[in-house]
């Protein structure tokens, strides 16, 4: 049985730890993600719990760009559900799942204070479960995870500046 791909993505924002996880708990920054991500549609539920919360996204993500293999296995578009379980304002747990599809990607969140800033660090295990092209889908869904945290990064830069 192979080994999960691991993913490891920092992302430096200009505000404190405090700042960032407020933004991260907003529903409304959650959804302004979604559209910038270009999402067919996206629902968006946070729970509070204790000092942190518990978030679930659920999207219906557009495949158009993949690659052949992969628009084979997810069709024209794919749920996707994302899942965040913030222990606190500092670190907490994600999974990523596609109902019926055989991906997963689990792992851990975290903000570190960087000086007057914040480093924004998600570590992932990413398994497709795909007989002998497995690793490359799993490849794919790395470099997707990627992409979609590139554009909340640059919208969570523009919203922590007041655009909203």
């Amino acid at each position: 049985m192979m080994s999960p791909m691991k993913f490891r993505r920092e992302l430096a924002y200009e505000a404190g730890p405090d700042e960032v996880f407020a933004m991260l708990a907003d529903p409304a920054f959650r959804e302004k993600v979604g559209a910038a991500q270009q999402v067919v549609s996206i629902e968006v539920t946070i729970t509070p719990r204790g000092e942190g919360f518990a978030l679930v996204s659920d999207q219906l993500q557009n495949t158009a760009g993949l690659p052949a293999i992969a628009k084979k296995i997810a069709g024209d578009s794919t749920q996707a559900i994302v899942r965040e379980d913030w222990a606190g304002p500092r670190s907490g747990t994600i999974e990523i799942t596609a109902p019926g599809k055989p991906t997963r990607a689990v792992g851990t969140i975290r903000l570190q204070a960087a000086g007057a800033g914040t480093t924004y660090v998600q570590e992932l295990d990413v398994t497709v479960k795909v007989p002998l092209v497995g690793g490359k889908l799993e490849k794919v869904m790395a470099d997707n995870i990627d992409n979609g945290l590139s554009v909340e990064h640059s919208t969570g830069i523009a919203w922590l500046k007041g655009e909203r």
